[in-house]
Parts: structure tokens; sequence; C-alpha cells
């Protein structure tokens, strides 16, 4: 059986019901920790405490807790004058409600412990509280002191065995005030769809089958300098393809979940990696003009000969026939709706429908 040292005794206070428990740490840390070296020669760097006053290093024994005042007063502060606060909470973890547990936000818990029935006379009591907590379905806020400061409570069952969430107080926990996004974003219908199917697609997971990766790849760089070996080098990353739309996105990430789970994607539900039309059209406009222009400009260039032909048989058709009917037919028409009405009727009949049809 694994002996834990608890880090604080007392009692919980459930109404008249007192029940002596000890507080066990819940969590512990895996992190690996670095000492601080001189770079020059590997000498361990140390921090040393010197009295102000008599300019020499004290040790810790000698050191206490102290106050300072507004005005650089030091008010000294011993354990004793602590563990007699005037406040029920100095050795009590005391509840003061029950509520759902949906009522607590995440963001207020803190650290976790254990709380352990303290002797044989305190299980009985322990069980009942336990059960009721069961029962009804609702966690435990109470209020305690530790390390100096008095602190809030969520306590549930686990198991069991009764725990305890340390909670920030709610003055503590500040408004996500100009955190949101600023700017005004619609999401469709679809895009939501295929959000909903990633998710439905990733599914569930055993947090039993999660692992630090960034502590074992320390542990393997510490082992291979301690063999004298290069320590392995940073895998290349997975080449994807550019993607350039949300929906494609979306689409590769639920095509890639399913083939991580061995699942083979559906007719229709083959992602694409493609553009937004709205980017892409100004940029080629541009280039179909240039091209359509170049194009007319080379039709032109084999025509010459032909339009120079053209030209000329138009040249001996107007020495041929001479051009003054062409010339007389207009000129009435721009007479006649600017300057001078005429008389003949042909000729303002002519114009009158060409008016029309104009």
């Amino acid at each position: 059986m694994l002996i834990v040292r608890s880090i604080w005794n007392g009692a919980i206070s459930f109404g008249l019901v007192s029940i002596p428990i000890k507080l066990v740490n819940a969590t512990e840390s895996h992190s690996i920790s670095f000492r601080q070296i001189h770079v020059e020669d590997g000498g361990r760097i140390r921090y040393r405490k010197f009295c102000d006053l008599e300019d020499r290093e004290v040790s810790q024994a000698e050191i206490g807790k102290g106050y300072e005042d507004a005005d650089g007063t030091v008010i000294p502060i011993t354990d004793e004058d602590l563990a007699q606060l005037p406040i029920p909470t100095a050795k009590t973890i005391e509840i003061v409600a029950f509520v759902p547990a949906d009522r607590i936000d995440p963001l207020q818990m803190g650290t976790a412990y254990y709380l352990a029935a303290s002797g044989t006379p305190a299980a009985k009591p322990y069980t009942l509280l336990r059960e009721a907590l069961k029962r009804s379905n609702k966690v435990a806020i109470a209020k305690f002191a530790l390390r100096g400061r008095e602190r809030l409570g969520m306590l549930r069952v686990l198991d069991d065995v009764i725990a305890m969430h340390g909670l920030l107080w709610p003055d503590e926990v500040r408004a996500p005030e100009g955190v949101a996004p600023d700017a005004s974003v619609t999401v469709r219908d679809k895009e939501l769809d295929l959000a909903d199917a990633l998710m439905a697609t990733l599914g569930e997971v055993d947090l039993d089958d999660l692992h630090d990766e960034y502590r074992e790849a320390v542990e393997e760089v510490i082992a291979a300098k301690v063999a004298g070996e290069a320590p392995p080098s940073l895998p290349e990353p997975a080449s994807g393809g550019k993607v350039l739309d949300l929906m494609a996105a979306l689409e590769s990430s639920v095509r890639a979940a399913k083939e991580s789970r061995g699942e083979e994607p559906r007719p229709g539900e083959e992602a694409e990696v493609r553009t937004l039309p709205a980017r892409r059209t100004p940029r080629a406009a541009p280039k179909e003009t240039g091209a359509k222009k170049s194009t007319s400009t080379t039709a032109k260039t084999p025509a010459t000969g032909k339009t120079a032909a053209k030209k000329t048989a138009s040249t001996a058709k107007k020495t041929a026939k001479p051009t003054t009917a062409k010339s007389t037919a207009k000129k009435p028409t721009a007479k006649s709706t600017t300057k001078k009405p005429t008389t003949k009727p042909t000729p303002t009949k002519k114009t009158t429908a060409r008016k029309r049809s104009a």
C-alpha cells in the first residue's frame, strides 16, 4: 500500500457533524526539472540568503515571516499567530452549501486533494457524507485555510473517496473582455455540418492513452547525451496540401480522421483543396483581357494583304461611281434635324422612320 504524507490535518464541519480528516495531494508533477549551471565549467548556481542588517548568510531555521507596513516597518508574524487566527476555518473545512456540479465554472478549479478519514471514529461520518453527496448528485462548497490564506473548495465523490478541488474566489477570475474576435464573422450551416462531422469522426478518447510526448523527448535527449551520442533530430513535418478554403480544410480534416481510424470515406465525401472563387476572379481578369488583345492583334496581322485588296477595290468603285448620292442622302437628314426643314416628302419620311427606329 502506498503511504502518502498528509499536508494538513483537521476536520470537515458538516452541520453539527465533525469528521476528522487528513488532506493529501491528489496530483503529482512529472515534469523534468533542470538545474542552473555555469556554462563555462558546469558548476551549480546557488542562491544564498543574506540578512540585510548583519550582512551575513542565514540558515533556514533562522528565517521567519514578516509583514511590511506602508512606512517600511516589518511586523514579525509567527506560525503560532497564524494557528490561533479567530476564524472557524483555521483547522476546519467548513461546508457552507450544496449546489449542482454544473454551477461551478471550470475556470475556478485549482489544485486537487483527497480527503482521508483520520482514524476509525471518522469512518462512519465520512461514509455518511460521501453517500449523501452521491445520492444528491451535488457537490459541497466549503471554506478552509491553507498556507496562510483562506480558500474556497469544492467537495465531490470520486469512487469511494471524497475529493476536494481548490477554487478561486469569484473576483479572482478575470472577465473575458476584449478576447473575442472583433471582426463580424458569419458561419454557414454547411460549415457547421462539416465541423459536427469532424467532431463525430474524432469521437472520444481514453485519457489513459494520452501521454506527455515533450517529457519523453527530453528524456531521449538526456539519454543520448549520457551515452555520448548525438541527440535525436526533429522529424520532418508531414507535408499537406495548401488549404485556401475553410470548407476544404474541414473536408480534409474529416477524411484524415476517418483514414486514421481505418474508415473509408463514402462517395461524395472526398475532400478537395479548392481556392476561393472571389479571390481568383479579379486577378485572372487582366490576364484574360491581355490575351484577347494579343489574339486580335495577331489575327489582324495576316489579313493586311486582304485589307489592302479590299481598299483598292473600293477605290476603283469610287472612281467609277460618283459619291454624290451617298453624301446627298446623309446631308438632308442632318439638315432636317438641325437647321432647315425640307419640303420634299420623301426625305422627311425617311428621317422620321430613322428617328422611330432609333
